[in-house]
This record gives C-alpha cells, sequence and structure tokens, in this order.
C-alpha cells in the first residue's frame, strides 16, 4: 500500500464517519497537530478528538488532491471542507446550525504503512466570519 493509498483510505473513513476506519490508518503513537490547539500523542487521544468533532460538526471533504514525497514517507493533502456546525464548540460561537465551506490542507508522516503524524491547517478567522 502506497502512502496515497492509506491518506485516502484515512479520508474516505472521515467523509463517512467511520472513525475505526481512520483509526486504523495510524499508529498507535500517532501525533495529532490540530490547527488550534495542544498536540495530541497516541490512538485514545485521537479518538477522542474524532468523536467531539463529530458530536459538533457535520463535514465533507471535496475537491481533495493528494500529494506524496519520493520514498513515501511523506504526504499532503489539499481540499475543501464543507460542513455544518451542529453543536456549540467551547470557547467558539454559538452553533445554530450554520454550515461553511473553507479550503484546508493535511500533512503527514508515514511509516511501514501507517501515518504517524497528522497536521492540519484552515483558517480559523474565516470559519468564525462564516459561522457568527
Amino acid at each position: 500500500m502506497t502512502a496515497t493509498d492509506t491518506i485516502r483510505a484515512y479520508f474516505d473513513a472521515f467523509n463517512t464517519g467511520d472513525i475505526p476506519g481512520m483509526l486504523a490508518c495510524l499508529d498507535d503513537a500517532v501525533a495529532h497537530h490540530v490547527n488550534e490547539g495542544q498536540v495530541r500523542e497516541g490512538k485514545d487521544a485521537f479518538r477522542s478528538f474524532c468523536e467531539h468533532m463529530s458530536q459538533c460538526y457535520r463535514e465533507e471533504l471535496t475537491d481533495m488532491v493528494l500529494f506524496e514525497a519520493e520514498g513515501g514517507t511523506r504526504a499532503a493533502a489539499e481540499y475543501v471542507v464543507n460542513g455544518t456546525y451542529l453543536e456549540t464548540d467551547e470557547g467558539l460561537p454559538d452553533a445554530k446550525g450554520q454550515t461553511y465551506r473553507l479550503p484546508a490542507g493535511s500533512f503527514f508522516s508515514l511509516e511501514d504503512g501507517k501515518i504517524t503524524r497528522v497536521v492540519t491547517y484552515y483558517n480559523l478567522a474565516d470559519w468564525m466570519r462564516q459561522v457568527s
């Protein structure tokens, strides 16, 4: 399985809300770097993050472009997040079912076919403008 195959499986699972499917793509000691916040270490922390996100947001990623570095140890993705803000997330505006659409990207490190690092970036100010 190539890095691109692993990343595609990860995002396919994301788009169907399949948290176990996402976890299957990750190394046990995965480092999850979110756009705003602390690095989360390990699958349990990643699972908790995903469960929280699925309560507050419904998202589908479209317009996906995947990139793989030579050697298969690094990959990246550019995409559009199409979402609905379902439940108020602490410290953020009140959720009222607002929809949003914003460009985003993720960077990955891989080892032995598993994702060891996930870094996600998006424009938080743009998201705040769209849901406020």
